[in-house]
Parts: structure tokens; C-alpha cells; sequence
């Protein structure tokens, strides 16, 4: 009988163990920290020499590392410090109540902890790498955590200055190899940057109701029609479209990269307009899943399609 409850209680120690750190994992919001790495490889990536397999050499391949590993060590800690912000407002909205704070899986206190310690190794690691990189991911969490993240709660301009952030790791991969910020990193930027607008306000429109509980003045909120939204996605599908082609202007990507980027930018502008015509949370949800297919697929193509 002793030995069934010692191994109970180990059992019950583990699981909650493994709880715990599924509750912290959450905190670093897998999913946006994920793309943040890829889309930082892209830039690594696309900033290498042409023509080359210098990205095979150690020395880029230990940059390579440490700019992956630094950026996703400062998301995972920006991200986690957003979950402490925001504790008190994500408890009066249904989407985000179950989060690991206000759940009470996880203590503010300690969350808090975790995300200053994760944003400063990563600040260490990126450094190791190239010092403007560092620089460049201390402005994206100081522009995420002190500017963007009140701002929600202020403005519905908070989708364009949040943007910004949301658009720098990309160009910290390819500040890492360039060493400088030219055309090529800014359009990169702008790629980014324009993506976060449909695939944001396609979401926000599904959730408005949500928002508005939890005193976040999104556009989608006192745009009670949704043509404004609606024709905000349009636009800036339009203006992402082109700026993705401009990479192949530049020649950093092929042909083939242009077809494809070509060809998926009118796929998701569709879902765009179907969204404009009938602004249903239906077709909101398409233009969110289509961003999704369209950013995975496009940065898929940037590895392939490389000058």
C-alpha cells in the first residue's frame, strides 16, 4: 500500500511538473515565436552572397545559430512579459480567460521572472552574432511591450505601430550577414509588415465582440459595418503583393519566386474582396487562414526561389 502511494504521489508530482512547464511554454506564444525564427531566416538567408555555399562555412552557420536562438529567446520573453501585461484584460475576454495567468496555472510574479530572464539571454546571444542585430531586438520588444501593448487599449491606430515589431526580425537577419540595412532589408520589412495587417484585422473582425469586452478600441469595434476593415484588408493585400514582388526587381529572388508570390498574392486578395463584398466572420476567417497558407508558402519560396 505504501509503495502504490509513494508512486501515486510521483505520479502526480510529474504531471503537475509537465503542467507547468506546458503552462510556461504557452506564455512564449509557440506559434508567433516560430514565425518570428522563420521569417528571420528568410532575411539570414536572403542576405547571403549570391551564388555561393557560404552558408555551409562554420562561421555562418554559428550566425545562423545564434541569431535564430537569440531572436527566438527574446520573442518567447517579449511574448511571455505580454501575458503579464495583459493579465487583468485577458480575464474578461473568452478568448483569452484560459491563458496560463489568468487561469491561475502560472503566478504573475514568476511569469514575469521568466520573461526578463529569456529577453536578456536572448539580447546576449544575438549580440555574439552582430551588435546592430542585438539592437534591432531590444527596439522590437521595448516598441511590443512599452509602446504597442498600452496602446491597444487606447487607439485603434495600436494595428499600425505594432506592425512595426512584428516586421523587424526579418530585417535583424538580414542586418546579421549585410551588416547594414539597405532597399533589399526594408522591403523585407514592408513584406512583413503589410502581411500583419489583413491577417490581424481579419481576426480582430471574428472577435470583436471579444475585444470590446475587454476594453480594446479595435477598429473592427466602432466600425460596426465592417467596410472600413473590410477595404483596409484590400489595400494592404494590394501594397503587400507588390512589395513581395519587388524582391525579384532587386534580384535577391528568382523567377520563380515571382510566379509563385505572384500567384499566391492574387489567391489571398481574393479572399480579400470575398471578405469586402460579405463581411461575414465566415469569410474574416478565410482571409486569417489564408494569410496563414499565404506567409508559410511565400517564405517557403524565398529559401527555394534565392538569387
Amino acid at each position: 500500500m505504501r509503495e502504490q502511494s509513494f508512486q501515486s504521489i510521483t505520479f502526480a508530482a510529474t504531471d503537475s511538473w509537465k503542467e507547468t512547464l506546458a503552462a510556461f511554454y504557452e506564455l512564449t506564444k509557440p506559434g508567433i515565436t516560430l514565425m518570428v525564427v522563420i521569417s528571420t531566416a528568410a532575411g539570414f538567408w536572403l542576405a547571403l552572397p549570391k551564388n555561393s555555399h557560404v552558408f555551409l562555412t562554420v562561421d555562418y552557420a554559428i550566425l545562423f545559430v545564434l541569431t535564430l536562438l537569440g531572436t527566438a529567446l527574446v520573442s518567447a520573453g517579449s511574448c511571455t512579459l505580454n501575458h503579464v501585461i495583459e493579465r487583468n484584460h485577458d480575464r474578461a475576454m473568452k478568448r483569452t480567460m484560459d491563458r496560463p495567468i489568468p487561469s491561475g496555472k502560472v503566478r504573475a510574479e514568476h511569469a514575469a521572472i521568466s520573461g526578463i530572464a529569456l529577453s536578456l539571454l536572448g539580447i546576449v546571444t544575438v549580440t555574439l552574432a552582430h551588435p546592430m542585430t542585438a539592437v534591432l531586438a531590444g527596439l522590437t520588444s521595448f516598441l511590443y511591450l512599452a509602446i504597442y501593448t498600452p496602446l491597444k487599449r487606447k487607439s485603434h491606430l495600436s494595428t499600425l505601430v505594432g506592425g512595426i515589431p512584428g516586421a523587424l526580425p526579418p530585417l535583424g537577419g538580414w542586418l546579421t550577414v549585410a551588416g547594414h540595412i539597405s532597399m533589399e532589408g526594408v522591403v523585407l520589412f514592408m513584406i512583413l509588415f503589410l502581411w500583419q495587417m489583413p491577417h490581424f484585422l481579419s481576426l480582430a473582425w471574428m472577435y470583436r465582440k471579444d475585444y470590446e469586452r475587454g476594453g480594446f478600441p479595435m477598429l473592427t469595434v466602432w466600425d460596426e459595418s465592417g467596410v472600413l476593415v473590410a477595404s483596409n484588408v484590400v489595400v494592404y493585400t494590394v501594397l503587400l503583393v507588390l512589395f513581395s514582388l519587388l524582391l525579384t526587381v532587386l534580384q535577391v529572388t528568382t523567377m520563380l519566386y515571382f510566379i509563385g508570390a505572384l500567384v499566391l498574392g492574387v489567391g489571398f486578395l481574393i479572399a480579400g474582396i470575398r471578405f469586402l463584398i460579405r463581411r461575414s466572420a465566415t469569410n474574416a476567417r478565410t482571409v486569417l487562414l489564408s494569410s496563414y497558407l499565404y506567409l508559410l508558402t511565400l517564405l517557403t519560396l524565398m529559401f527555394i526561389g534565392k538569387a
